[in-house]
C-alpha cells in the first residue's frame, strides 16, 4: 500500500469556527477519496489564522487581568487539539459515508525537534499576532523583551524564529499508527517546536515551524511515497499573473531550482511550498512531490491535475 502527506493550509480551514466546520467537510472528501484509491494517508495542516485567534484571546483575557498569559507552545498545541478534532470528525463522517470501515482517524499531538543554534533564533523574522501602532511596539518590546517589526504597512507584529525542523519527537509512535491503517493528522501548525536539554528531556519554545518543511519532514521520517501540497491555485505557474503566465504539469528539481533562480515563486506564497516539495524528491529520488488544488488532489495523484516535480 503506499502511502501519501497532505499538507494543507491554515487558511484553508477558514477564519471562524464556523468556517472552519465548513471547510474541513470539503477537505474530508478529498482525503476519504485518497483513502479509497488504496492510500494510507497523513495530514497535515497549517494554523495560521487559528493560532493567531487563540494567542489573541489570552492576550486580551491577560491585559484585563483575567487569565494568564500563555505563551506559544501552549497556544500551537491547543490549535493542534481543535483543528485535529474538527478534522478527525469530518473525516470519519466521510468514511462512514463511503462504507470504509476498520479506518480510524488519529490526531497526534507533534513535537517538531529543532536545533537551538540554528541562526533562525538570533534574526527571528515570523510575524505572529496582532498588529500595534511604533508606540505600542516599542513599550511592549521594552516591558517583555520581545521582538517586533513593521509588516506589510500595516503596523508592527511581534516577530520570532522560525527554525528549520530537525525531527518529530514521535516519530516511532506516528509511523506504528501509520503501519496499522490509520489516517493520522500531525504535524499541525509545523508542530510545537522543541529542543533538547542536557539530560535529554525537552522543552517547547517561542518559534513557528514554517508548516512546509515540516509536513516535508514528516514525509520523510514516515517514508511517504509521495507528498502532496494543497494551495488556492491548481498548478503551479511561471509568469504568474501576467499575459504569458505558463501553468506547469510536470518539472524537473533542475528546472525548479531554475525558475527559483529567475525569481517566478513569491517569498511568502509559492516558493515555500516548492522549496518543501524539492527538499523530499532530493530525500527520495523515486517519490513525487505535487503542489495542487484542494479540489484536484485525488486526481493529482494520477497525473491529471496540478504540478508534479520529480527527481530528473
Amino acid at each position: 500500500m503506499k502511502r501519501i502527506v497532505i499538507a494543507l493550509g491554515g487558511n484553508a480551514l477558514g477564519n471562524t469556527s464556523e468556517e472552519q466546520l465548513e471547510r474541513v467537510r470539503i477537505t474530508a472528501k478529498a482525503v476519504v477519496d485518497i483513502v479509497k484509491a488504496g492510500y494510507e494517508v497523513v495530514v497535515c495542516h497549517g494554523n495560521g489564522p487559528q493560532v493567531g485567534m487563540i494567542n489573541l484571546a489570552f492576550e486580551k483575557g491577560h491585559e484585563a487581568l483575567i487569565v494568564p498569559e500563555m505563551h506559544l507552545p501552549e497556544c500551537t498545541a491547543m490549535s493542534q487539539g481543535y483543528i485535529g478534532y474538527h478534522l478527525q470528525q469530518a473525516i470519519d463522517q466521510e468514511l462512514v459515508k463511503k462504507q470504509i470501515q476498520d479506518t480510524v482517524v488519529i490526531t497526534m499531538l507533534t513535537q517538531v525537534i529543532v536545533d537551538e543554534k540554528d541562526p533562525a533564533f538570533q534574526n527571528p523574522t515570523k510575524p505572529i499576532g496582532r498588529y500595534y501602532d511604533e508606540a505600542e511596539a516599542r513599550r511592549l518590546m521594552e516591558e517583555t523583551g520581545q521582538k517586533y517589526a513593521e509588516d506589510s504597512g500595516r503596523g508592527y507584529r511581534r516577530v520570532v524564529a522560525s527554525p528549520k525542523p530537525v525531527s518529530i519527537y514521535e516519530r516511532i509512535s506516528l509511523n506504528t499508527l501509520i503501519n496499522s491503517h490509520h489516517v493520522v493528522i500531525a504535524g499541525g501548525g509545523g508542530g510545537i517546536p522543541v529542543v533538547k536539554e542536557p539530560d535529554g528531556s525537552y522543552h517547547g519554545v517561542d518559534a513557528v515551524v514554517d508548516k512546509d518543511l515540516a509536513a516535508e519532514k514528516l514525509a520523510e521520517l514516515v517514508d511517504a511515497d509521495a507528498f502532496i501540497i494543497l494551495t488556492a491555485v491548481d498548478k503551479v505557474s511561471i509568469h504568474f499573473g501576467k499575459p504569458n503566465q505558463q501553468d506547469l504539469s510536470q518539472i524537473t528539481l533542475a528546472q525548479a531550482e531554475q525558475y527559483i533562480k529567475e525569481g517566478h515563486f513569491a517569498a511568502g506564497s509559492m516558493l515555500p511550498k516548492v522549496n518543501a516539495a524539492m527538499k523530499f524528491i532530493e530525500q527520495k529520488k523515486e517519490g513525487v512531490s505535487i503542489i495542487c488544488s484542494l479540489e484536484k488532489a485525488a486526481v493529482a495523484l494520477n497525473g491529471k491535475a496540478g504540478t508534479r516535480i520529480i527527481s530528473k
